[in-house]
């Protein structure tokens, strides 16, 4: 976790400090006497502990005898040390969190690990100073109760397929709990859901017997259609002889058009057909002179 960030000795406190030491050292070597050497180190320690410099992402409150006076930054000032005092730097950019629920039950009672990333800025400084004693702790205790929360509301299928859903959800709910401390919740992912290696298999198991349950019904569809196909066609041809003669014309057409190949059909089908006539044109057609 983030730590507070407090105020710090600036590099421009720190060359204030080394300049005034070495000027009342050589004022002090040159006059020969040991006030300019005391007065350049009493300046340096005054403006090493009063000059203050903010970074252009950063704010901090400025207190005077411990009442809060207003904010400073960014940029370089000044303070009077001692009466003058200086709160936590907050950042102001966008900040990312991230929180962890171990084995935090469902709706419906199956035991989850799940981690999600919160991403929050403070949009009012002043409030996140004096409204809220640690606000990166406020924010990381907050998602963890109101993540938990959330899994216990929604069942086992609904956080694994709307993900998207249950991170507005803690969106909303963060928000509204951290807008009072000048802090808003810009958006919640939900990273991963984990669970439990021997549920993990069962839902495994049961997802392939459902793929297999729907194969054969798919193919049980399929047979129907096909047994009621062949219904209809026997139908046709017991009302068109003609037409089935012509079938099985086109069957042995389609068996016999590849060189080489050989068909051997019972003496009755063909005198049924009346194909006797018929194959011995196209056997005397066929043969070679």
């Amino acid at each position: 976790m983030t730590k507070v960030a407090f105020a710090q000795l600036s590099g421009v406190a720190v060359a204030a400090f080394v300049v005034c030491l070495v000027v009342g050292a050589l004022l002090g070597t040159t006059m020969h006497r040991p006030a300019p050497i005391i007065m350049g180190a009493l300046l340096g320690l005054y403006l090493l502990f009063a000059i203050k410099v903010v970074r252009q992402w950063e704010k901090v409150a400025l207190l005077r005898l411990g009442r809060y006076v207003g904010l400073r930054g960014p940029g370089i000032f000044l303070i009077v040390p001692v009466v003058e005092t200086l709160s936590s730097f907050v950042d102001q950019r966008v900040r990312v969190a991230s929180v962890t629920a171990e084995s935090t039950l469902t709706r419906d009672t199956v035991p989850v690990n799940v981690d999600a990333i919160v991403f929050w800025l403070v949009w009012n400084a002043e409030k996140a100073i004096l409204e809220v004693e640690n606000f990166l702790d406020a924010i990381n205790l907050s998602a963890q109760t109101a993540l938990r929360e959330s899994i216990g509301r929604h069942e086992l299928a609904q956080m694994i397929t709307e993900r998207e859903t249950l991170g507005r959800e803690l969106q909303r709910i963060l928000d509204e709990k951290t807008n009072p401390w000048g802090i808003t919740v810009q958006s919640v992912e939900v990273r991963d859901v984990r669970i439990p290696q021997g549920l993990e298999d069962a839902m495994s198991r049961q997802a392939q017997a459902e793929r297999e349950r729907q194969a054969r019904i798919i193919l049980g569809q399929a047979e129907k259609e096909i047994s009621d196909s062949f219904v209809q066609a026997a139908a046709s041809y017991t009302e068109n002889p003609v037409a089935l003669h012509l079938r099985a014309m086109n069957m042995l057409y389609e068996a016999i058009k590849e060189r080489g190949s050989m068909v051997i059909v019972p003496s009755s089908a063909v005198e049924t057909m009346g194909l006797g006539g018929t194959l011995a044109t196209a056997s005397l057609g066929g043969a070679k002179p």
